[in-house]
């Protein structure tokens, strides 16, 4: 089997006709980490008025020369300033929040000022317009504040709420449902009667995965390497999901069904199989209708490292949304050998920010197969290195792609 690049794996990927999800309004304190699927515009300046930014007196800044001003009246945040006006030689006791009173174009703080009586005493004045908020130092009328395609994070949210957005307009959660596949897989909470059994972690690491970037996970547990099952399995998750992501059965061996039932059983266009990567080569991204199935290995490590290459720029795009590897310029502190010439490769390693500069190592790194999962745990990236790229010394700049 001839397998391509990276590279050309991933032209492939782009080129892919990957069509959006329905949008949905959803009440605004449940939208945290949802995707805005329209544009937020101002419908009024914030403030609307002048306003006061600490608690002090509303004055004229030009009677400070005077040394003392009397004290007219109070005026607490909420009150309606109608008719309230400053008049010269006076001040009006005024609250963080209130509206300036007319005529009034500066707030002296209370630090500034000693009251003798019905009389303030300035002590230290202050420029026009101190500590006066303008019309519009939040936002103007008019003014697009969030964009369409905008992840909603507690910014987002707190910017709504003072639009009184009470349900903004969001893309739904494209549906991936996860499906580990192998006779020797092991189900949470299941017990083993058998040494040869193994824990299943890749549907779980993965659904948080999906979870993290904005997906609905659909968790469809584990299936023997039993070509009916698989079948069955997968047919059902086509029937709901947008992405249907396995992983195992997609090699070589004799009990390796999940590539067959792909092309044979459920009729999907392969756009590809088998990319010259380390972790994961024998990845296969098909596509039946408006649905996508992405075929990852069985090693922990491989899933992981292909669906963060393969599954999430298909995600994002069902967003609306573009997906790049989170890709940063480091300094090995140590020498690297290549472990797979010829090959893409991906290895786990430290990755920590010293004084400004990300420095990249290896040290309590397993070395291994693809199933050491626990080599993404701590402050990790993944070592990039194309496939021409040679060993690296110790000092020399990288790409590696950042995790954490």
């Amino acid at each position: 089997m001839a397998f391509m690049s990276y590279e050309e794996s991933m032209r492939r990927v782009r080129a892919l006709s990957v069509e959006r999800v329905g949008v949905e309004k959803i009440y605004l304190p449940r939208a945290q980490g949802r995707i805005l699927a329209q544009d937020v515009v101002a419908a009024e300046n914030s403030p609307r008025h002048p306003t006061s930014a600490m608690d002090g007196y509303a004055i004229i800044a030009g009677d400070q020369s005077g040394g003392r001003l009397r004290i007219d009246r109070v005026n607490p945040a909420g009150n309606d300033t109608e008719g309230l006006r400053v008049a010269p030689g006076t001040a009006i006791k005024t609250f963080t929040g209130a509206l300036m009173p007319e005529g009034a174009d500066t707030l002296i703080p209370i630090e500034k000022v000693t009251v003798e009586g019905e009389w303030i005493r300035i002590d230290e004045p202050v420029p026009q317009g101190f500590a006066v908020r303008p019309v519009g130092e939040n936002f103007k009328e008019g003014e697009i504040l969030l964009r369409r395609g905008s992840p909603i994070g507690f910014a987002e949210i707190g910017v709504m709420a003072s639009l009184n957005v009470v349900a903004p307009l969001v893309v739904q959660r494209p549906k991936v449902a996860i499906l580990a596949t192998g006779s020797e897989v092991l189900e949470l909470g299941e017990c083993s009667d058998n040494p040869a059994q193994i824990r299943s972690s890749n549907n779980y690491t993965l659904e948080a995965l999906v979870q993290l970037h904005g997906g609905a996970p659909v968790q469809l547990g584990s299936v023997h390497d039993e070509r009916s099952a698989i079948t069955a399995a997968m047919a059902e998750a086509l029937e709901s999901a947008d992405i249907v992501v396995t992983t195992g059965g997609v090699s070589v061996g004799d009990y390796d069904f999940v590539k067959d039932v792909i092309r044979d059983e459920l009729g999907c266009e392969v756009h590809f199989k088998g990319v010259r990567i380390k972790p994961g080569q024998h990845v296969m991204v098909a596509q039946r209708g408006n649905r996508f199935i992405v075929a990852l290995p069985g090693f922990a490590y491989s899933s992981t490292v292909t669906f963060l290459l393969y599954v999430l720029p298909i995600l994002y795009r069902m967003q609306g949304r573009e997906y790049a590897l989170p890709v940063v310029s480091a300094t090995l502190t140590e020498p690297f050998s290549r472990k797979a010439k010829g090959k893409s490769e991906f290895t786990a390693c430290n990755l920590r920010l010293v004084d400004g500069e990300y420095r990249c190592d290896f040290q309590g790194k397993r070395s291994g197969s693809s199933a050491i999962l626990t080599n993404l745990l701590g402050e990790t990236g993944l070592l990039w290195l194309d496939e021409t790229e040679g060993d690296k010394e110790a000092g020399e700049r990288v790409r590696v792609v950042r995790l954490t």
